[in-house]
């Protein structure tokens, strides 16, 4: 089946701060048992067979909270942070639009503040500093996902006459989307480094699940309505993480 997945939190709010935010769940017609998968960018992936229950998938990851942390520490010293530099170009080809980013340095400030300029973004303040930078910069992106993202998901909404509540921008370390059982569709401010179809596709996915909470074969069935190419788009979001620039994952 394929393997966008519904996000579900990994540990509870009071554990370690390098501990993960959530991790998705990949349903598998081949899978006799539950497994974990651990990338080295952090990501968790847990292999399930058809029908598991929700609350087994979190005992078993529980279970294994000690092996995961491990596993993501060993990848992190394994895989340090790639030198990166800040950039002078954002290239969005998700939403068909780049911009320029320019830096206007302000003595004695201490924060870094965005602002939208015709087609740039300018940060000014702290601009020495890489971190107020980069967090700077993914401000921005939540900022203009959110601007992006509402007109084409209600527009997607009519199309698919599945409905949402709300829509939350972030941007998770796990997954592309998620649909919580109250209406909120999460979205992924990084699906804008893909192409126009990969973000229609994850919309489409979330939107499917108002009408089925799961991955079920009807979910799939009512998905290849309104994408038929979803397997194939499915598939390349496994490894569409090395699109994201190297400074998406810093800070």
């Amino acid at each position: 089946m394929p393997s966008v997945a519904t996000q579900l939190p990994l540990f509870s709010e009071v554990d370690e701060p390098d501990s993960m935010s959530g991790f998705s769940v990949r349903e598998s017609g081949r899978a006799r048992r539950l497994s974990i998968k651990v990338f080295p960018r952090g990501r968790v992936e847990v292999v399930v067979p058809k029908r598991t229950r929700p609350a087994e998938v979190r005992e078993f990851v529980e279970a294994h909270r000690d092996w995961i942390l491990k596993a993501r520490a060993s990848f992190a010293a394994e895989h340090p942070p790639e030198p990166f530099e800040l950039p002078e170009l954002v290239s969005l080809d998700g939403i068909e639009r780049e911009f320029a980013v320019r830096y206007l340095p302000e003595e004695g400030a201490k924060t870094v503040k965005f602002r939208n300029q015709g087609g740039a973004v300018v940060l000014s303040g702290q601009t020495a500093n890489e971190k107020l930078c980069v967090q700077a910069l993914k401000r921005w992106l939540t900022s203009l996902a959110k601007r992006e993202y509402a007109p084409r998901l209600r527009s997607l909404s009519g199309l698919t006459g599945n409905s949402y509540k709300k829509m939350h921008v972030r941007g998770q370390r796990t997954c592309w989307g998620s649909h919580s059982s109250n209406g909120t569709i999460s979205l992924n401010y990084c699906l804008m480094f893909l192409d126009p179809a990969h973000l229609r596709y994850v919309m489409i996915h979330e939107l499917c699940h108002a009408r089925h909470m799961n991955h079920s074969n009807r979910f799939w069935t009512l998905v290849e309505q309104f994408e038929p190419e979803y397997r194939r788009l499915d598939k390349d979001l496994n490894s569409s993480w090395k699109q994201i620039p190297t400074w998406v994952g810093i800070y």
